[in-house]
């Protein structure tokens, strides 16, 4: 395997951030779920295992999407950015199932206000050898964060309803974490997993070199770079992916956060059974001198991924360009085990849907 195969690869298969169900029993969950539907009939549709949960509260009408997401770690170098890119994040998965996030409630948990912490590149191991580093009080980084995640919710018209507050934290890291409530607008919840081989993959947004969180877990890089921000693009990318829904054509969707398109591509096309072939070069980019690495699995904000069948490309197209926003056919869904990824008519990764014992334990 090559560099980005391997990290690909360790975040799909490996990292607990895909592989929650190696660290938590989710038949435990799941037979709980069973239990209470017997007393809440039809409440819960989509439960843990997709970009979000969909439910309905008995004796309403309509469905509701909800997620919980936390940033904690790149809280460390970016305080601001990533407790807005945590809330951001939040609400792109609600609208990757089909809603409109409305609602957003956040835990933040610190060291003691008084106390000094150290904010940037070196934050993890507490003395700055980089010069780049800012020295502040744990209240200032708190005041930070929450003004990342008032700006988010400012830009995309949510609520902050609530949510809670310690000051009883000793790691270096501190815990930011948000939920966010919204309202299904499609018919029915749109699922992650590819539906049918030929349907085509649109990108919505524009690609940048920012986010290399995927690399930094994988061990490859010692930086760690969180994404930026992005809250005009969000709401555009917002609006536009509600109005590609409107079509009634879509069949799958997915929001761009860890890993990239490498994820959103590889983890649709495995839950549904399937392959894909993606062409890099037809990414729309924000900086023209990106690696086709870099396209592939940096964490750039305000994008999503949707699929629909190839008679309606033209249809959904237009729909989320009169929004003016970036949008192309990057890949289709086939009948392969794998997903390949090229660029320029070369081969940059290839990553199997059920990678051999041998590959994992060599990561």
């Amino acid at each position: 395997m090559n560099t980005i195969e391997k990290a690909l690869v360790h975040a799909l298969f490996t990292h607990l951030h895909h592989n929650i169900d190696k660290a938590i029993d989710f038949k435990a969950i799941d037979a709980l779920n069973k239990k209470v539907g017997k007393l809440f009939p039809r409440a819960l549709i989509v439960g843990p295992g997709d970009d979000a949960a969909a439910f309905r509260f008995p004796g309403t009408k309509g469905t509701f999407v909800g997620k919980l997401e936390s940033h904690c770690s790149p809280c460390v170098p970016r305080p601001y950015d990533a407790a807005a890119t945590g809330a951001g994040g939040a609400m792109r998965d609600v609208v990757a199932m089909g809603g409109r996030p409305i609602f957003l409630m956040n835990f933040i948990g610190t060291r003691p206000l008084k106390e000094k912490v150290l904010v940037g590149p070196c934050g993890f191991t507490g003395t700055c050898t980089c010069g780049k580093c800012v020295e502040m009080t744990s209240g200032e980084r708190v005041n930070l964060m929450v003004k990342g995640l008032r700006d988010m919710c400012n830009a995309m018209d949510v609520f902050i309803v609530g949510g809670g507050f310690s000051t009883s934290f000793s790691d270096i890291v501190p815990a930011v974490v948000v939920s966010v409530i919204g309202k299904l607008v499609t018919a029915k919840p749109l699922t992650k997993p590819a539906k049918s081989a030929g349907d085509q993959f649109i990108l919505i947004g524009r690609t940048d070199s920012d986010g290399n969180d995927t690399l930094y877990r994988a061990g490859l890089v010692t930086e760690m770079r969180p994404a930026v921000a992005l809250f005009k693009e969000e709401r555009m990318i917002m609006d536009a992916s509600l109005a590609a829904f409107s079509t009634g054509k879509i069949k799958a969707c997915s929001d761009l956060g860890a890993a990239g398109i490498g994820a959103a591509v590889c983890e649709s096309a495995r839950y549904g059974g399937f392959g894909a072939r993606v062409d890099l070069t037809r990414v729309p980019l924000k900086n023209k001198n990106l690696t086709p690495e870099e396209i592939l699995i940096c964490e750039t904000q305000g994008r999503m991924a949707v699929q629909v069948a190839k008679k309606d490309v033209d249809l959904v197209l237009r729909k989320i360009r009169a929004k003016k926003v970036r949008a192309e056919v990057i890949g289709e869904i086939n009948d392969d085990d794998k997903e390949v990824f090229m660029y320029k008519g070369k081969t940059v990764a290839v990553i199997p849907n059920h990678p051999s014992r041998a590959d994992l334990e060599a990561l």
